[in-house]
């Protein structure tokens, strides 16, 4: 069984390590724990390792965030994968830092990201795992806290954030989407 496995965030260096990019951080992660390396293909970066005989398929899309339907669609194509085997993962204002939330389908909730997979695919019904990076920011500046660095604190925190978010990634491709919601939601 194959399982697409798409973080959501922005190349390049200005992008780095803001909370815009964790999705891009998770599959980061998950690519470090297995040892794989980053090919920059056709609309993205992508990564494979298997695991439990599964084969995952990490994607970085290059297209930006308000553009990432075009590579996420590419690629369930050009590997085969089903749309209930595609795992998005990216961030969410809603949610406090350092919680995170999986579901099977849902809204895009104002998320760009989201917006554009939802038209490219259809619909909305692909599993999303959202993972918080607080509100701390005043009214008119959302924009320069979500493509802002980590602060020294968060810093801290992200490595076991990761982790557990890969953590999730690994039981939604081997244990199932419910039994992971069950499991991972909890935090």
């Amino acid at each position: 069984m194959k399982y697409l496995i798409a973080g959501l965030g922005n190349m390049g260096a200005d992008y780095d390590h803001t909370r815009h990019n964790v999705g891009f951080e998770v599959v980061d992660e998950l690519a470090r724990i297995f040892e794989v390396r980053w090919e920059h293909e056709h609309l993205g970066d992508v990564a494979e390792f298997r695991y439990k005989g599964r084969i995952f398929i990490l994607l970085k899309p290059s297209t930006y965030m308000n553009r990432s339907g075009k590579a996420v669609r590419y690629w369930m194509q050009k590997k085969n994968v089903p749309k209930e085997n595609v795992l998005v993962i990216l961030d969410d204002l809603n949610l406090p830092f350092g919680k995170q939330r999986l579901r099977p389908k849902g809204s895009d909730g104002g998320h760009n990201g989201l917006k554009d997979i939802d038209l490219a695919l259809g619909s909305g019904d692909y599993a999303r795992l959202r993972l918080g990076i607080g509100s701390e920011f005043s009214k008119g500046r959302q924009v320069n806290y979500v493509l802002g660095a980590w602060t020294e604190e968060e810093k801290k925190a992200l490595p076991d954030i990761l982790k557990y978010a890969a953590d999730t990634v690994k039981s939604f491709g081997t244990a199932g989407l419910e039994n992971t919601m069950n499991q991972f939601n909890k935090k």
